[in-house]
């Protein structure tokens, strides 16, 4: 990373966009805590959760939801098991982590789908479930690691609109992190563009599809414009 610096409004829906290997999964794994930048700080919802490569909070201590690119699904368990999983963690009481597994996968369209095991799910299933484990307990931010690039067009485009919805009506902080410009630029509030580590620029979709900042903008998003 080259001195980044970043700001996601609460409620906002933040896309991070740039080629692969530009180093977006690097800056979410740092936010998620599960890698630490040699300096800087990194704050979430008023708290200080890394300073100058020190780590004041751990993952689990940050509460953050987090849709891998890979999903990250444990086969074992069912899909009440993946999701109960993650509440037995936060210690959350057995009464409420059934209330909030029956809302979410209402909310995500799994309902009776309980006692399944992934494996068995079709690949738009499995998308649910990783999504309906993000989402559990209101995290104040949702990180989303190309959460759809597995996924056929027409299912893509579903379960941007699906995520969308849900994004908006629970309110939530995300940011994610793709390298789909259409899609970026149909979901995002306000995104940036990064390239080799620097965040190149930063706006709304508008902003930027109508003034890009330099030529390497300008070549990225060929095409946006009418394709979004």
């Amino acid at each position: 990373m080259d001195a980044l610096s970043l700001d996601v409004l609460p409620g906002e829906l933040f896309c991070i966009l740039g080629p692969s290997g530009c180093g977006k999964t690097t800056l979410l794994r740092m936010i998620a805590g599960l890698e630490t930048p040699d300096e800087g700080s990194i704050e979430l919802d008023g708290k200080i959760v890394v300073d100058q490569g020190r780590l004041r909070l751990t993952p689990q201590q940050r509460g953050i939801g987090f849709v891998f690119q890979d999903l990250a699904l444990w086969p074992h368990l069912t899909v009440r098991g993946n999701l109960d999983f993650v509440l037995r963690a936060r210690k959350v009481s057995r009464p409420s982590r059934q209330a909030q597994i029956r809302e979410v996968l209402n909310r995500v369209h799994l309902s009776g789908f309980e006692g399944a095991y992934p494996e068995t799910l079709s690949g738009g299933e499995q998308q649910r479930l990783a999504i309906a484990r993000a989402l559990l307990s209101n995290p104040p931010l949702v990180l989303l690691d190309e959460p759809l690039s597995s996924l056929d067009y027409r299912l893509r485009v579903q379960l941007q609109q699906e995520l969308l919805s849900w994004l908006r009506e629970l309110k939530m902080t995300a940011l994610l992190i793709t390298h789909d410009q259409n899609e970026a630029f149909a979901m995002a509030d306000r995104l940036a563009i990064m390239n080799h580590g620097r965040l190149v620029q930063v706006g709304t979709p508008d902003e930027i599809r109508q003034s890009p900042s330099d030529p390497f903008v300008r070549e990225f998003l060929i095409g946006v414009s009418q394709l979004s």
